[in-house]
């Protein structure tokens, strides 16, 4: 008798996984929640019997890979695969895939709130009035939306999302930077370089993908051109934007603020310098998070599995081999 399919959900924090149970019920598979905490080794160990994975954060390295004789696909619950080694999985023919199209209204959503708090010192004078404060209107300078620049670095669903929303608040131009887009593909927007983007725009929301390219993208040069007025929204991936130049204008003001849901490091450690600066707004990772948009991204993810496992391709195949 054949042994049971095995599929491994290598990170925990959702309430239940009924959904992928249910939807890998088909195959016959068995849905068990490993919890590894970041943890290569645990990874590596819990992968050994697996013929498919989950993953949230954990990475998921060549040697866990190579000890996965059975793995016949990784998905990550979400868009960025940065923790994924894509190459070596490629090798061993093992399928990698994500979930790229849940989430954008959450996202853009979300990054209208940090940038709104930042805009209007909201987080400022809830404290202030907390305090007993009245009448501070002027301590802070706040600058209508309508009329300004938009400034978005990466042009996906989220990137699309965002802009309508923000055309909404009346922003009067926007700029994109992506190398992967052409005219063609940006109707309505000025396509234009990042150091363009960044001297020109008043909101700068980083929406690119995590490469070795795109590392440190956002840095001390980038971030000296922008305007004293300008604000940077981030609920895309930390290291787009190297930290530590970033607080650096925010602490000497070379800015005006920032909207920051993602970090070089996280959770964001305890002393970093971002905890005691004012002109920032920080969020934990959530960006992505409504009930609506968990259940589709369960749901998308354990889909995928399931393709894998019934002998065909992943629609969001993110390690293709052999051309195709």
């Amino acid at each position: 008798m054949a042994e049971a399919l095995r599929v491994v959900v290598l990170d925990d924090g959702y309430d239940s996984y009924a959904t992928e149970q249910a939807i890998l019920a088909e195959v016959g598979a068995t849905v068990v929640v490993r919890p590894c905490k970041n943890d290569a080794a645990a990874v590596a160990a819990a992968l050994v019997d697996a013929d498919a994975a989950l993953v949230r954060e954990s990475p998921v390295t060549a040697a866990a890979l190579s000890g996965a004789p059975r793995c016949r696909a990784v998905v990550r619950y979400g868009i960025g695969i940065d923790a994924i080694d894509r190459v070596a999985a490629a090798a061993l023919r093992i399928y990698v895939a994500n979930v790229p199209d849940y989430g954008a209204e959450e996202v853009s959503d979300h990054a209208m709130a940090l940038l709104l708090a930042v805009v209007r010192h909201v987080v400022q004078r809830d404290r202030a009035v907390r305090n007993g404060a009245w009448n501070v209107a002027r301590q802070e300078k706040m600058y209508r939306i309508a009329g300004l620049t938009l400034g978005l670095v990466g042009y996906g669903r989220i990137a699309h999302t965002f802009e309508r929303k923000m055309r909404g608040m009346g922003v009067d131009r926007v700029l994109v930077a992506d190398p992967n887009k052409t005219a063609a593909d940006c109707p309505g927007v000025e396509l234009v370089d990042l150091p363009t983007l960044c001297a020109q725009s008043d909101f700068i929301s980083m929406h690119a993908p995590l490469t070795a390219e795109t590392r440190h993208m956002l840095g001390a040069g980038e971030i000296a051109l922008m305007k004293p007025t300008a604000i940077v929204i981030n609920t895309g991936r930390g290291p787009l934007i190297d930290e530590s130049a970033l607080i650096a204008a925010l602490e000497r003001k070379a800015i005006m603020g920032a909207g920051l849901d993602v970090f070089e490091r996280e959770p964001l450690p305890r002393d970093s310098a971002l905890i005691t600066l004012d002109n920032v707004v920080l969020s934990d990772h959530t960006a992505w998070y409504s009930e609506a948009s968990i259940q589709e991204l369960q749901s998308k993810a354990a889909m995928e599995v399931l393709r894998v496992l019934r002998g065909e391709q992943p629609v969001h195949w993110v390690n293709r081999w052999d051309g195709r």
